[in-house]
């Protein structure tokens, strides 16, 4: 008995055990609630949900018709809806990081243009970007463009203070000894602010995924024909809650894959910093 209790104890060794049995109570109490048809209309059905799921991404939606025989959204393109998505996820992404990247370095290495240009950024880090999304969608029309833009500015934000503040907090004693040494300006920067800077940025990265996300959605909302937002959008019209599960479940997924790849990145390049078990 006391083996098993020993067994049944969260520890780092069957953490993914109790993280599967958490999911599975959580699933099973939507599903006792969603009996109620009064709670069903509000939160969907469980089952529903998989059976959407299961009609978008199984072939000619084998077994759809025993979930949805209307047969309406079930057969939505989810493949091109969910390419449109990520697409527009990625390159925002990409060059929201980019960008926070090099205007992190560049003001954190620049104190004169950082003092200068410091009320402007609070200025725009403070405005609301949603509010963006019909000027964007004027300047690049309803395409990707303008669901990149809006993503780009909620990205950025996150990159450019995390590396701005992880090149500030570098050592000054750390510094005195490099330029000892004889390092130049450009040495500096690839030996020293770089690497105290790489925690910061993927610290934000992790952030930046989930954001990246909102922005292409929320533009697709706004104004679009293709997207996954774009389909949860014409759900809500229906008052299809299943449907609007379903686009949220297959958007988490995909965002905690483009997490994952980035969490792998994270380690490769950070092998030098010790994990937190190591350090105990």
């Amino acid at each position: 008995m006391a083996r098993i209790l020993k067994l049944l104890k969260p520890s780092s060794a069957n953490q993914r055990v109790w993280q599967s049995g958490v999911l599975v109570l959580l699933v099973l109490a939507w599903h006792v609630a969603s009996r109620d048809q009064q709670i069903a209309f509000f939160l969907g059905k469980p089952v529903q949900v998989v059976g959407r799921i299961w009609s978008w991404f199984m072939p000619f939606g084998l077994g759809a018709s025993v979930f949805f025989p209307e047969g309406v959204a079930g057969n939505a393109d989810i493949y091109s809806h969910l390419g449109v998505t990520l697409l527009e996820t990625v390159l925002a992404f990409g060059i929201g990081t980019l960008l926070g990247l090099v205007c992190g370095l560049w003001l954190a290495l620049a104190p004169l243009a950082s003092a200068i240009l410091e009320p402007y950024i609070k200025a725009a880090n403070s405005m609301p970007r949603v509010i963006l999304a019909p000027i964007f969608a004027l300047w690049f029309g309803l395409g990707i463009w303008s669901k990149v833009a809006l993503a780009v500015t909620l990205v950025f934000f996150i990159v450019f203070f995390n590396v701005y503040q992880g090149v500030k907090e570098v050592s000054p004693v750390v510094l005195a000894n490099a330029r000892m040494l004889g390092a130049n300006q450009r040495q500096l920067l690839h030996t020293v602010y770089l690497p105290s800077a790489t925690a910061w940025v993927f610290s934000s990265l992790h952030t930046s995924v989930g954001l990246a996300f909102v922005g292409a959605v929320v533009g697709e909302y706004l104004g679009s024909a293709r997207g996954v937002g774009y389909l949860i959008l014409q759900a809500e019209g229906t008052f299809d809650v299943n449907t609007v599960f379903a686009g949220i479940v297959v958007l988490t997924a995909c965002a905690l894959l483009l997490d994952g790849v980035v969490g792998r990145l994270e380690r490769r390049l950070m092998k030098w910093q010790p994990r937190q078990g190591e350090a105990e």
